[in-house]
């Protein structure tokens, strides 16, 4: 048996949650999810650019964990839907990833720019798409129920993202890209 992926529901500018309802594309619990979808890409690209095995597994697991996100934003909220869970223990090992990379790094004493080595730039945009992800779920969570630790985990994800640039661009032996302000 197999299936289409396209269904033409969507021609006319709406989209379906888990439940049923319907939404136009831009809507903002669309955004939020897409956007989180555009971050788990980004995550696989960081991924296939890094040798590290047990940076590759954290970065499957978060990979894991995005989705779990993204299927948590694309549920009706007014539906009692199951929906795959997000833990605290999911925060804590990125708490602990970064705690051991950022042990190894010497102390932050500029403002750090993308670039240096692709690895380190594609770390940068991976922060950057978190960050967008993390500021359409919360404004989606003033409008409609949104679990908060969905937005701590982008929250913590983004500095997770910062911090592995900057271990990468040092097991690389790349430079880090330091801000100069000219007017210093």
């Amino acid at each position: 048996m197999s299936f289409k992926i396209y269904t033409k529901t969507g021609d006319a500018g709406q989209t379906s949650l888990f439940g049923g309802r319907r939404l136009h594309k831009h809507h903002l619990r669309i955004e939020s999810y897409g956007t989180v979808d555009e971050l788990n890409a980004f995550t696989g690209l960081v991924r296939d650019a890094i040798e590290d095995d047990e940076i590759r597994e954290v970065l499957k697991e978060i990979q894991d964990r995005l989705f779990t996100i993204g299927a948590n934003l694309a549920s009706d909220p007014e539906k009692e839907l199951p929906a795959p869970d997000l833990l605290d223990t999911d925060i804590q090992l990125l708490e602990k990833e970064m705690d051991r990379m950022d042990a190894d790094l010497p102390p932050l004493k500029n403002f750090i720019l993308p670039g240096g080595h692709f690895t380190v730039s594609y770390c940068h945009l991976a922060r950057t798409v978190c960050r967008r992800a993390e500021r359409r779920v919360v404004a989606l969570s003033q409008e409609e129920e949104v679990s908060e630790i969905v937005i701590k985990y982008l929250n913590r994800l983004s500095d997770y993202f910062f911090i592995l640039a900057r271990s990468m661009s040092q097991n690389l032996g790349a430079e880090e890209v330091v801000w100069q302000n000219r007017n210093s």
